[in-house]
């Protein structure tokens, strides 16, 4: 692992998972049609690339499985249930590394906007963040649960990635 290659936490189900696509594209590839007329599929070929070093990337120096301390601070691992202040909606997100899917609750990267925002942040505490489109939004911090005991009491979402 290089220096800067970040440590992502990944659940032992999405560590499990990226192993096994990482397998899959490790293979050989089947002949594809136009690889069959001549003509390599190179866009299909630079996307399986990308995709090989972003699962590599992911599963260098990963954090499997360990749940972060039950300190109420939020950080990678931990399950958050954020109070957008202008609206008053909640959201519960999976602090965690987009792109290694974790089942069913929806998950927001350390380095999205909002993950980047809460990321340190202790239960109770506001912070503010912009997004892609300039808008400053503030939340508060409500819940910080580390995965292990969230998924036991059953926090999850729809699954879609939040950030």
């Amino acid at each position: 692992m290089t220096s800067t290659t970040p440590r992502v936490w990944l659940t032992p189900q999405a560590h499990h998972r990226l192993r096994n696509e990482l397998m899959t594209l490790l293979s050989p590839v089947r002949s594809r049609l136009g690889e069959e007329a001549g003509e390599p599929d190179f866009l299909g070929l630079r996307d399986r690339e990308a995709r090989i070093r972003r699962i590599k990337d992911l599963l260098t120096g990963a954090i499997v499985g360990e749940d972060p301390p039950d300190d109420g601070i939020a950080e990678p691992g931990m399950v958050l249930t954020v109070s957008f202040d202008d609206t008053g909606e909640t959201e519960t997100f999976l602090l965690g590394a987009r792109g290694a899917e974790h089942g069913s609750i929806e998950v927001c990267s350390p380095d999205a906007p909002l993950g980047a925002a809460v990321n340190g942040a202790r239960q109770g505490e506001q912070r503010t963040y912009r997004t892609p489109g300039g808008a400053t939004i503030r939340v508060t911090l409500l819940r910080a649960v580390p995965y292990g005991q969230a998924r036991e009491g059953g926090a999850a979402g729809d699954g879609a990635p939040v950030g």
